[in-house]
């Protein structure tokens, strides 16, 4: 009896097939990319050894222990009024002691001097803060900045900060409205209660 050479199979294509699958399925996957939190640093201290002497009233102090806890100038706080509380702090309000002082600031792109407030939110976590309520005071304070672009450029143009394009717009509400966010390096701030 004569046995049958079993048919060999052409494996030439194969190669050039997992290739071309290769290929499509980089071609097709979308990677997802992380995003953090957007802050533009401050430009470098001229004079590091020189004191900079700010006044208490120029200062909205925000405290996060590390239970989680949120003091707002000494006071328990609330997150979900924290917006509220930084846009009324930032917001202009001259001749009040209890708010950040109102300074003239000249804008170059509008060619004149405006009010300015010379406050500064101070924001501070205990080493065990979670994560979430990091988060969550980030946000409520981007919020609150936003809020206020989006108010200045209705008024000013008509429509709001995110939906401008004019380059020379955007950096005329980003001078109006800056964002002054303190942030100090976290330490163990304690429970409290």
């Amino acid at each position: 009896m004569a046995r049958r050479a079993a048919p060999e199979i052409n494996a030439g294509s194969m190669a050039d097939i997992a290739f071309l699958l290769l290929i499509f399925f980089l071609v097709t996957t979308t990677m997802d990319v992380d995003t953090g939190i957007t802050r533009k640093l401050p430009p470098p201290v001229e004079n590091p050894d020189e004191d900079v002497d700010v006044k208490e009233r120029n200062v909205l102090k925000i405290l996060v222990n590390s239970q989680d806890m949120l003091m707002v100038d000494g006071k328990r706080g609330d997150v979900r009024q924290l917006k509220d509380k930084a846009k009324d702090f930032m917001a202009l309000h001259p001749d009040n002691p209890d708010y950040p002082e109102v300074a003239p600031k000249f804008i170059e792109e509008l060619g004149k001097e405006v009010p300015s407030s010379k406050g500064v939110i101070s924001l501070k976590n205990d080493r065990g803060t979670s994560y979430e309520m990091y988060i969550m005071v980030q946000n409520e304070l981007a919020r609150a900045f936003n809020e206020m672009k989006d108010e200045k450029s209705v008024e000013l143009f008509g429509v709001k900060y995110s939906q401008l394009v004019d380059e020379t717009k955007i950096d005329i509400i980003n001078a109006l409205v800056p964002v002054r966010i303190s942030e100090a390096e976290p330490e163990d701030i304690g429970g409290g209660s």
